[in-house]
């Protein structure tokens, strides 16, 4: 069921990865406006428990539409879960769904300061109360900074000639509309080839600048280890991302948690016999899945998107994984 104008992602597929039981106890750890958490929540029946947690505001007021007992909404960052759950009585999970990214609903709200197309106030901060808006950061960086961010976050490769025209730019008047930055960056890269004519050429720098000021890469790489050494055996890791920094970080995450020394290079390099290393804490389930043509026609959000999922096994998770 989706809320508002957001559809899930990948609904079905995740929610079958979680193998979610009665009972259980599962963490939806980007909440968005809950259509992942409801039908976790139908899979339980009553019994068991649901916690969710998201930085939005909005995502905060669209929990409080569901009454349930077994749903427990917390707004914080998914980095800081295992307080969340420390502080609930929480020791243990038997699931855990992280859908990245950004919401439907994010992008439409043009005072939130997402979407290109429409104009608003230069923000982008998922959490309006925390850190550093897109504007102030335009406002102080060298356009060294301000290159590295969108050619490493944005995957452009223009970044240079945008940061360029940014800087210029805020030499007469401060760059804090989205409109205004889209004309920029519009203007900077001119009429080269894009490769795909349909997108923005402002796409790739709102990214960057969204996944900097958020801290999304940092923080998935830090979320990742927390939420394995909560999960007890048998417990599942799904994680569904966008694009190729998040799958990135993912897919190399799980795939070195799965190795028998943990992911640990130090005990890699040892002369020991791989028999007597330590177990692998994880195990990938399948291979990585995507949206189908039907979902894509649907939804065209689901283009992008890949699901990977692992389980916890009963080898302990090594101190440096």
């Amino acid at each position: 069921m989706a809320d508002g104008k957001h559809v899930p992602v990948l609904l079905e597929e995740a929610v079958a990865a979680l193998a979610v039981r009665p009972g259980g106890i599962y963490v939806d750890a980007t909440f968005g406006r809950g259509g992942h958490a409801r039908r976790i929540l139908a899979g339980l029946r009553g019994s068991g428990r649901l916690v969710a947690l998201d930085r939005d505001p909005d995502a905060a007021r669209a929990a409080l539409t569901i009454d349930d007992p077994c749903f427990t909404f917390r707004r914080a960052w998914f980095s800081e879960l295992p307080e969340t759950l420390a502080e609930l009585g929480i020791a243990r999970i038997d699931g855990a769904l992280l859908d990245l990214g950004i919401s439907s609903p994010q992008i439409d709200d043009a005072k939130r300061g997402f979407s290109l197309r429409a104009d608003g106030p230069l923000d982008m901060r998922m959490d309006p109360t925390r850190g550093e808006s897109a504007a102030a950061f335009l406002a102080r960086a060298e356009a060294r900074e301000l290159t590295e961010v969108i050619r490493d976050y944005g995957e452009e490769r223009f970044a240079q000639s945008i940061a360029r025209a940014i800087v210029a730019a805020r030499a007469n008047a401060p760059v804090d509309r989205t409109r205004q930055l889209a004309e920029i960056v519009a203007k900077a890269v001119g009429a080269r080839t894009r490769g795909d004519w349909r997108q923005d050429p402002a796409t790739r720098t709102f990214q960057a600048l969204r996944i900097f000021v958020n801290r999304e890469l940092e923080e998935l790489a830090l979320t990742l280890p927390r939420i394995v050494a909560l999960l007890a055996p048998g417990g599942r890791l799904a994680v569904i991302s966008f694009h190729s920094l998040e799958d990135r970080i993912v897919k190399q995450f799980m795939a070195s948690a799965a190795q028998p020394w943990g992911g640990d290079p130090a005990l890699a390099r040892l002369p020991i016999a791989e028999r007597e290393l330590p177990g692998a804490p994880l195990v990938r389930i399948g291979r990585a899945i995507r949206a189908s043509d039907d979902e894509v026609a649907r939804n065209p959000r689901a283009r992008s998107a890949t699901l990977r999922v692992a389980e916890r096994t009963v080898h302990p998770i090594p101190a440096a994984a």
